[in-house]
């Protein structure tokens, strides 16, 4: 049987893809080798979000006094936190099963690999069966990167180490917890445990946590995790790791660091291993599929969406690089842009941002200018967060007079960033801006006090 387009991997990428075409009356098929909704779904964004809204659920409730609310013998009972997080797992993916199914696409379990070029189309076997198909879209996602740490294969072997597949599937909480990264996900499972009960001790390489985001607000961030009892060490790469303890070296000396569990969290990979792609001429770079703005590899009718290009890895932008994709077999005018993605850290408080930092842009050569606010100009930010240190951060372009950037750590940040992120897309001028009405009390009215502070 001849498809219109085969898709390898349903993340948010295949899955999203696959019922855009079939909708739009491709004949569509989608192979995936565990279950539907990837990693984001399974084993990342969604078990984590549920095991921290648990979590901020017990933070709340043990600092309930503030807000005239008494709650005694308050704790995290994490296997209730797991069970749910299982429940809305499974939710969720039978929500996805039914949506591409209705969509009229579809569905085989398996792991897929290009066998190379068919008489009509593209060559896919999975399981026993060969598929072909006129067009590939391969979303095949990514996987926790293994950086080569002296004793890490052994520790993962012996169940020491663990990724985001592990740890999210532990059901005992550790005494004490080694994160090793202090990106997002790191930073995510750090709140989660030291909300949990664990002595959480999180090691990162660079100065500061968070990535790249601006650096004020990661220092925020830090200060915030730190009064949950969170300890970092910045600055230091870990040499080694052994059954119960982590070596790094810290100022030019070794110290050593004793856990009972340690998650490895310092990035991922492309999945490309395995996929035969060296069986039609993919090209790579630095290990991802190389893409262009419409996702088109250099092999004609083969395209790639999601982590598995390594241009942005975030499962919002992988469904959005899907659509675009899709329109561009349907003949639609459409590219991806990459200008005004916003990315979100889930901990308590949360950190939202998108567009160019005041730094980045000044080293692009922009003229830029940055405001910076207290989030109690927001009442009902202040209202909610006793004792709240939160803030914003709007960047502008000076001589277009557009907002380029915004930067945000306060309660619901995750939740009004993306209006931020239109006006960054669309290089929306201030007075534009200004005369947008904000909802009153909402935490979001903080852009609009800060565009009228330009």
């Amino acid at each position: 049987m001849l498809y219109d387009l085969l898709i390898i991997g349903g993340g948010p990428a295949g899955y999203v893809g696959a019922e855009r075409a079939a909708h739009a009356g491709l004949k569509t098929l989608l192979i995936e080798k565990r279950k539907l909704g990837g990693v984001c779904l399974n084993e990342g964004c969604i078990p984590t979000k549920a095991l921290l809204y648990s979590a901020k659920m017990c933070d709340n409730a043990k600092h309930a006094a503030k807000y005239g609310v008494s709650a005694d013998n308050v704790k995290l009972d994490h296997a209730a936190a797991m069970k749910r997080k299982d429940k809305v797992v499974r939710t969720l993916v039978a929500g996805v099963q039914a949506s591409v199914k209705g969509s009229g696409a579809t569905v085989v379990e398996g792991e897929a690999k290009i066998l190379g070029r068919g008489e009509n189309g593209y060559k896919v076997q999975a399981g026993e069966e060969v598929y072909e198909a006129k067009r590939l879209l391969i979303c095949a996602g990514s996987e926790a990167a293994m950086p080569p740490i002296d004793g890490l294969a052994d520790s993962f072997a012996g169940g020491f180490a663990m990724t985001n597949r592990e740890i999210l599937a532990m059901n005992e909480v550790p005494e004490k917890l080694a994160v090793i990264g202090g990106g997002v996900i790191g930073l995510e499972m750090a709140s989660y445990f030291a909300s949990a009960g664990s002595e959480v001790t999180v090691v990162e390489m660079l100065n500061q946590v968070g990535g790249p985001i601006d650096a004020e607000i990661a220092g925020l961030l830090q200060k915030n995790l730190a009064k949950k009892g969170i300890e970092f060490v910045l600055g230091a790469r870990v040499t080694a790791i052994k059954n119960g303890e982590i070596v790094y070296s810290l100022n030019g000396k070794e110290e050593t660091l004793k856990a009972d569990k340690a998650l490895v969290s310092i990035g991922r990979r492309p999945s490309t291993d395995n996929l035969g792609l060296e069986s039609i001429g993919v090209m790579l770079e630095r290990g991802a599929i190389v893409t262009d703005e419409t996702l088109r590899t250099n092999i004609p009718g083969v395209y790639a969406a999601g982590d598995i290009n390594g241009k942005s890895m975030l499962a919002h932008t992988a469904s959005r690089e899907a659509e675009v994709a899709v329109n561009h077999m349907l003949g639609l005018k459409d590219k991806m842009s990459y200008a005004a993605i916003p990315g979100v850290i889930y901990t308590n408080p949360e950190v939202g941002t998108v567009g160019e930092t005041l730094e980045g842009a000044k080293a692009k050569g922009v003229d830029a200018k940055e405001v910076k606010l207290t989030m109690k100009y927001s009442g009902r930010y202040v209202a909610e967060n006793e004792g709240g240190d939160g803030i914003c951060k709007l960047v502008f372009d000076k001589a277009r007079e557009t907002i380029i950037g915004a930067h945000i750590i306060s309660n619901y940040a995750s939740e009004f960033i993306i209006s931020a992120g239109m006006m960054v897309e669309k290089s929306m001028r201030v007075d534009d801006i200004k005369r947008f009405v904000f909802p009153h009390p909402t935490v979001c009215e903080i852009i609009r006090e800060g565009v009228f502070q330009y």
